[in-house]
């Protein structure tokens, strides 16, 4: 088959094509996400129970869904979390077990309990791990009202989702829209008003309801009451006493009413002012950057047209990261290209070199293709297994090409030298592929998140190189032929017979050191042992640091605050301005060392603690969008040490994180659960 393909180019064009071909048209369909989508086989029921304590829950939900679910097969972990107004179940399902029926079971369980109290409301049950986020869109105006803001919100969120390519978009930083009427006693008692009958009155009237529909000869109409009541102006206008005379009494005339929201502590502030937050996310079959570039477009374009005072900015990038990685591959890639071109062209002619060189792009388009047809992304570890790939590419293509040019100078038979010095070397070619992919095929038998993970590692290489293989045997030894016959009986120039002396010189001098080697055997393999005793003492000193998952450098830092139960929003909000202070002076401290200024913006989220699963006035999270990786000479490592010395000790503060958010399925380096009655 070798000899087939060296002697006939169009069959060897042909398959080179085909692999291009099929790369080029799977591009399009590749999905570019920061990691793999895993496979999570975690279900959580949740059921809301207004106006009750922990307690309450805990006897009225949790054990009634315990009860419920403790029969499910496959149930791996099974744990509930009670917290004031809701319960939520947690069942993780065991590897190997069936995802959609486990879920069927759930759902039929949870509908099996009949003796919910009254108040409870419908459980919910969802499946972890279906969304990922994208990018941040915060919503930021000195005019508009809480409300106001809201609804401007709710605005753009139905213009994002009308885009196609942006999948789920949710609003956050507001909670339950109130207008509250506030009533003074004198007045009540003046007019023998009790607040129930003002909440009747209020009920009763402000109304909108269907009443039936009225037939003529030809048509029917449709009669509709319409007299909500949605703003305060209109709550206000709202008619509650009146005489026979026709004297009047609005409700207006007797409150006060104040447009709120149902929780003060449900807001976010975005660089110190009131924002909203259109939180995009996607599926797992979305593609990241084709996301964000539609999110940016749309923001671009109302940026234009809006007001000084009102602005959209984006934040809480996780696309850049994709991009950023992407970019590195791509330039690594034409950069060991060009490199490994110029060496080659020290020892080749130029078209030879050329069709060595080309085996790369071909093999990763190859690549690609396999890529589409298992279902595997671009993301950070299958950028990975490509980067890897180049060099064990170029390694093989080099030993093949060496054979061959080493049988052409012996035989000066072109087609000949292909042939055999294929044929020289192909064993070792093969060994060199199952050695890597017995190696890192066994990373597909890892199990849990860090096996799904690190699974595509190995798809992805082996996919490279089983293309890789096509290609130098069945393409590039025709293409070589083709080269040598261009340069058959032509003089080398001056600077190549230079040298090729140069570096026989070199040569012979290593083959003397490999010599000495074997010759002085037992100092050689007393070195190799002694390397060996060094390099796992290090580990087991701790001087070489163990970690299951590397973390990346992002261009988000966040700080964590947990304050005790019951705190009053003040206390949070005098810590959160403390905090934002020491970051500003920290963010001064670095500012000699970039060139653009650190800190891009600034969020705090009342009401949010990753690391709690608590709610309340007690918590609150900042966040902080850093200038990206590329731009910025400073490190995350380096800025939050300072910023924790400038904040100082905080005594009222429980506890106080500063961290990056989790990216990738590593989680948290150490959980410790107390269980007992």
């Amino acid at each position: 088959m070798i000899r087939f393909f060296a002697s006939h180019p169009t069959a060897a064009n042909i398959v080179m094509v085909a692999i291009v071909a099929l790369g080029l048209a799977s591009l399009s369909g590749l999905n570019k996400e920061t990691f793999p989508a895993i496979e999570r086989n975690t279900f959580t029921i949740t059921a809301a129970y207004p106006g009750a304590s922990t307690a309450d829950v805990e006897e009225a939900i949790c054990t009634r869904l315990e009860d419920a679910t403790d029969g499910i097969s496959f149930t791996d972990e099974q744990s509930c979390e009670a917290r004031d107004n809701v319960g939520v179940l947690t069942l993780k399902m065991q590897e190997g077990g069936d995802i959609k029926q486990f879920e069927d079971d759930i759902k039929s369980a949870v509908d099996e309990i009949s003796d919910f109290p009254a108040e409870v409301e419908d459980a919910v049950v969802t499946k972890q791990g279906r969304t990922d986020p994208v990018v941040d869109v915060a919503v930021t105006s000195e005019n508009l009202t809480a409300s106001e803001l809201k609804a401007l919100a709710e605005h753009y969120r139905k213009h994002l989702v009308a885009i196609p390519s942006v999948p789920i978009v949710d609003v956050k930083g507001f909670s339950t829209h109130q207008l509250n009427v506030l009533i003074n006693p004198e007045t009540m008692l003046q007019y023998r008003l009790s607040i129930q009958t003002v909440a009747n009155l209020i009920q009763s009237q402000a109304v909108d309801l269907p009443a039936g529909t009225v037939e003529s000869v030809d048509k029917s109409y449709q009669i509709r009451f319409s007299n909500a009541r949605n703003t305060a102006e209109e709550l206000a206008d709202l008619v509650i006493l009146n005489t026979d005379k026709g004297g009047e009494i609005r409700l207006g005339d007797i409150a006060r009413i104040e447009d709120r929201f149902d929780l003060a502590e449900e807001r976010i502030e975005f660089n110190g002012a009131r924002a909203a937050i259109l939180q995009v996310s996607k599926n797992t079959t979305d593609d990241t950057l084709k996301v964000f570039a539609a999110v940016k477009a749309f923001v671009d374009e109302e940026n234009a047209i809006l007001p000084d005072s009102t602005q959209m900015i984006l934040s809480n990038d996780r696309a850049t990261i994709v991009n950023d990685r992407l970019q590195l591959l791509l330039e690594n890639g034409w950069q060991g290209l060009l490199l490994a071109g110029l060496v080659l062209l020290l020892f080749f002619s130029w078209r030879y070199t050329f069709w060595i060189i080309l085996g790369l792009p071909v093999s990763f388009l190859g690549g690609l293709a396999m890529m589409s047809l298992f279902g595997v992304s671009i993301n950070m570890i299958s950028m990975i297994a490509l980067l890897m790939a180049i060099g064990i590419l170029m390694d093989d293509a080099i030993v093949l090409s060496e054979s061959i040019s080493h049988e052409y100078e012996k035989s000066r038979d072109p087609l000949e030298a292909v042939v055999t010095g294929t044929k020289r070397v192909i064993r070792g070619v093969f060994s060199s592929f199952l050695t890597t992919a017995l190696l890192f095929g066994s990373l597909l038998m890892m199990k849990g998140d860090i096996g799904q993970v690190m699974g595509v590692l190995p798809v992805v290489l082996l996919s490279v190189l089983t293309i890789s293989l096509i290609e130098a045997f069945l393409v590039l030894p025709n293409h070589l032929r083709h080269a040598l016959e261009h340069a058959h009986n032509k003089q080398l120039p001056r600077w190549r017979v230079l040298f090729e002396g140069a570096f026989l010189k070199l040569r012979n001098a290593v083959t003397r050191l490999g010599a000495g080697a074997i010759r002085f055997r037992y100092a050689t393999v007393g070195i190799a042992i002694g390397l060996l005793i060094i390099s796992i003492g290090m580990i087991v000193t701790g001087q070489l640091k163990f970690k299951a998952f590397p973390s990346l450098e992002g261009n988000v830092l966040e700080a964590r605050i947990l304050l005790a139960q019951g705190s009053p929003l003040e206390k949070t909000e005098a810590v959160v301005e403390r905090l934002v202070k020491s970051l500003e002076k920290t963010r001064d401290e670095f500012a000699d060392a970039n060139d653009q200024s650190l800190v891009k913006n600034v969020k705090v989220s009342y009401n949010k603690n990753a690391d709690s699963s608590e709610s309340g006035t007690h918590i609150a999270t900042i966040s902080v969008d850093f200038l990206e990786t590329e731009f910025r000479n400073t490190s995350l490592r380096e800025f939050t040490p300072r910023w924790r010395e400038n904040t100082g000790d905080i005594p009222i503060v429980i506890n106080l994180q500063f961290k990056e958010p989790a990216t990738g399925p590593a989680g948290r380096a150490i959980d410790i659960r107390l269980i007992g009655e």
